[in-house]
């Protein structure tokens, strides 16, 4: 039997806040680890052939499948690929992708159907099945490195079978499963709130920014200060930029689409604009351009009238109103500075406006804002378990 001293991977712990959520006790992960890096006998690691069944699934087809049947089917993904009448696999299965995503490891909660693209690993009496998940999943970039080059990839059963597996005794093994498992409950309890609060947030977009009383969310009240008009009588100019020169770096950004496409070593603009994406898929899609930049020919500016409509409502009014509907075009979706132009909007008082932006703003930042927002918690949430994780698997 092999017996590999551990090393430990030089990562300095994330600085978070703690005091939301209910994190794992630091000094119980923290006594954990020196348990771990402090045995001087190492750990044992043996091959996943000796200590685990490795089989692959049994093959169903699509037409044998119907979202009325009951069991899951899982095949090369997170989620399944349809329902089946009958489950080969019984709850809290590891699978790990044989074909296609060659090396995904995956833990199914339930009982499901297992295809045969995909390996079921089930440990015998030395390992903890929820430690040898963490374990795998912690190796996952190695293992999708064993597959062949072959279309589709493929890992053979030989590779899984030799991946090295370390053994600490069962009693750590439980104790390192508690604590990832409680870092894994917190990012999906973070998950949960961010889709909660973005539904939150559309819904109190959807209500603000309607004018007309009819509607069931309809909450502006104050009707006679609303006058409608057009977007061409509220902006300056409507009109595609111009950009076709442009590199991968250079001075100034170039805005495209959906965002900063390339650069460029000249700039055009120098103001804060409304941009919206003109041609393609993703044509009517809002965004703003701002600091030195220059703009591409498949994008439309929009240069507001400050003192008829401010910017940042106008924003969310845009989006709102999900301009891809105006879309002309099969293969080519197409919105036209004209088009835009003859869209009447609601035009509420500047005071009302402002309010309105500050409480989207708020919505807008918790939500979407990477370095503020839920998404910067659960980056940082992220973070954290996989310092603790490559902490307390530094034996691997």
């Amino acid at each position: 039997m092999n017996k590999i001293k551990k090393t430990s991977k030089s990562l300095s712990e994330p600085q978070i806040k703690t005091d939301c959520y209910d994190l794992p006790d630091k000094i119980s992960v923290i006594n954990l680890i020196k348990k771990i890096n402090g045995s001087d006998n190492g750990v044992e690691f043996r091959e996943l052939g000796e200590i685990a069944s490795i089989k692959r699934g049994r093959r169903v087809t699509k037409e044998e499948l119907s979202p009325e049947k009951e069991y899951p089917v899982y095949s090369g993904g997170v989620t399944p690929m349809g329902y089946f009448e009958k489950c080969n696999q019984s709850a809290n299965t590891i699978t790990v992708v044989k074909y296609g995503t060659a090396g995904f490891v995956n833990y199914i909660t339930e009982a499901f159907w297992a295809n045969d693209v995909c390996y079921c690993v089930k440990p015998n009496e030395v390992l903890n099945n929820k430690f040898l998940f963490y374990v795998l999943k912690d190796k996952q970039d190695y293992i999708q490195s064993q597959a062949t080059d072959a279309i589709p990839a493929h890992l053979p059963t030989d590779k899984i079978e030799k991946i090295k597996i370390p053994l600490p005794p069962l009693p750590v093994q439980q104790e390192i499963v508690n604590i990832l498992d409680k870092f894994t409950a917190l990012e999906a309890e973070l998950e949960a709130e961010l889709e909660a609060r973005k539904q939150q947030y559309e819904y109190y977009r959807n209500a603000l920014l309607n004018f007309n009383e009819k509607s069931p969310i309809y909450i502006y009240r104050e009707r006679e200060g609303v006058i409608w008009k057009t977007l061409g009588e509220v902006c300056k100019n409507i009109m595609s930029g111009k950009n076709t020169n442009r590199k991968e770096d250079g001075l100034y950004p170039v805005y495209g689409s959906t965002g900063i496409i390339a650069y460029t070593d000249a700039n055009v603009y120098e103001n804060e604009q409304l941009l919206v994406a003109r041609v393609g898929a993703n044509a009517g899609f809002v965004h703003i351009g701002n600091g030195k930049y220059d703009v591409s020919d498949n994008t439309l500016i929009i240069q507001n009238k400050e003192d008829d409509i401010k910017l940042k409502f106008l924003y969310y009014l845009l989006v709102n109103m999900n301009l891809n509907q105006y879309a002309k075009g099969g293969g080519q979706p197409l919105i036209t500075a004209g088009q835009l132009k003859s869209i009447k909007i609601p035009i509420p008082p500047i005071e009302e406006q402002n309010r309105i932006v500050v409480i989207l703003d708020k919505f807008d930042a918790l939500v979407n804002d990477i370095s503020v927002g839920l998404p910067a918690e659960i980056a940082a949430r992220r973070q954290q378990y996989e310092y603790y994780r490559n902490k307390l698997l530094a034996f691997v």
